[in-house]
């Protein structure tokens, strides 16, 4: 049987600018021994080639075909759902290129999608046609409902702040692509050609990564490098299958996979 992992990034492989002390070592196992892996990530805003370079930056080499963000999800979930439809697009860079790649076109009047991703170059005038395109008719679709990090200084709203802003003011609720959303865990499984029983999931969050992997069926790893801390975790009904200071203390086979 053929394994894999879906891997977290922020808190798992980095922290802000700075590598997660024995991440390269573990992604270089991974490459060595031809585990199947995609790095996993709930943020829009950058494109797969991005990602490869931060990555670089931080002493990690890998390939495009080794990220799938929450963009190219929903991307994929609108051409699944209307081939050659028509969005207007609050969101940047990797949300914009993966809805072209797959056949999505970006218009500004009378789409059949508003589609919400992260994002600091849309203007409030931008938003409030979204609402009135979404009161029009047009379905509401955002990327992934991360929180704000609710720290001083911080230069971005959360994506769940905007889209809470929407939604009130349209009386319509999101339908969210990203993590813990079953529409994101199944299609970035499907993009390593995994069947669920094969499918490991890496991440620092109870709340997405974990819950997600749990409601999908797959094995999950949490590691307390970033958000989640060991004495918090009696509070939720559900457990990861394992739990480890950070990825450098993962040892493989995992005991699922013999």
């Amino acid at each position: 049987m053929k394994y894999g992992l879906l891997i977290d990034m922020d808190g798992v492989i980095y922290g802000g600018e700075t590598m997660i002390q024995g991440a390269d070592r573990f992604i270089s196992y991974l490459m060595e021994n031809n585990i199947p892996f995609a790095f996993m990530t709930n943020n829009s805003q950058r494109t797969a080639l991005e990602v490869v370079r931060k990555l670089k930056r931080l002493g990690i080499t890998v390939t495009e075909n080794h990220v799938y963000t929450s963009a190219m999800a929903t991307a994929k979930f609108l051409a699944s759902q209307n081939p050659n439809g028509t969005a207007y697009v609050l969101g940047e860079g990797g949300l914009l290129t993966s809805l072209y790649e797959n056949g999505i076109k970006q218009v500004e009047t009378d789409p059949e999608f508003v589609v919400l991703g992260e994002g600091r170059n849309f203007t409030l005038e931008m938003v409030l046609r979204a609402v009135d395109m979404i009161l029009a008719g047009a379905k509401f679709i955002t990327t992934n409902r991360d929180p704000s990090p609710k720290k001083p200084g911080w230069n971005n709203l959360g994506i769940a702040a905007t889209t809470a802003m929407i939604e009130e003011a349209t009386g319509r609720e999101a339908f969210v692509i990203g993590k813990p959303s079953p529409v994101m865990m199944r299609s970035a499984r499907k993009f390593l050609g995994l069947e669920t029983a094969e499918t490991t999931v890496i991440g620092d969050t109870m709340e997405t990564d974990i819950q997600g992997g749990v409601q999908m069926g797959y094995k999950t790893i949490l590691v307390l490098s970033g958000i989640a801390k060991k004495e918090d975790l009696e509070r939720y009904a559900f457990k990861p299958d394992l739990v480890v200071g950070s990825v450098d203390e993962i040892k493989f086979p995992l005991e699922w996979w013999r």
